[in-house]
């Protein structure tokens, strides 16, 4: 597999998202331990803590996933990688590794459904969100295209969600 080949759907764990309580087996507020244990995770995992922010992200590139670990808050953001990450399904929409364009689109004929001002919001790279989810869509490269890398979030971080994180968590990769 070459850096910017993508992983098809078929080859994929499918996950579901239970917005603000879980994004497959990881439940928000999980200690970093349980996260592990719950993926399987014994080696392969990249570490980076980021003082000023009270964070600590975990990388495991073969699976695909960034996790975000708060000081006494424990799991609060999952990000899932666009190349080879789970595939996370919601209401029969799956988020991973879609044209951003059309995600998007899903995301505001979604919100035409709820009460205005409600729904969306936009970090300040200009990524959507969705509040009732928990949700970012964040973009990653595929060689000459982009794809959707979201960010799961929990309520706490969602709030100020762009200050809460490292900039690498908006970034595209």
């Amino acid at each position: 597999m070459s850096m910017w080949d993508v992983l098809p759907d078929s080859e994929r764990q499918r996950w579901v998202l239970d917005p603000f309580v879980a994004v497959g087996p990881l439940r928000f507020g999980m200690s970093a331990d349980e996260a592990s244990s719950a993926l399987g995770w014994t080696r392969g995992v990249e570490y980076q803590d980021v003082p000023r922010l009270g964070i600590a992200r975990h990388t495991h590139v073969e699976a695909g996933l960034s996790l975000y670990f708060a000081a006494g808050e424990g799991l609060c953001g999952v990000a899932a990688d666009a190349l080879r990450g789970p595939q996370i399904i919601v209401e029969g929409t799956a988020l991973v590794a879609r044209v951003p364009s059309e995600l998007e689109r899903w995301l505001f004929d979604r919100a035409d459904a709820r009460e205005p001002l409600t729904e969306l919001f936009n970090v300040p790279g200009g990524q959507a969100g969705s509040l009732t989810l928990g949700v970012v869509l964040c973009v990653q490269r595929a060689g000459d295209r982009l794809l959707t890398s979201p960010l799961f979030l929990t309520g706490d971080v969602l709030d100020d969600a762009y200050h809460r994180l490292p900039a690498e968590a908006w970034a595209i990769r």
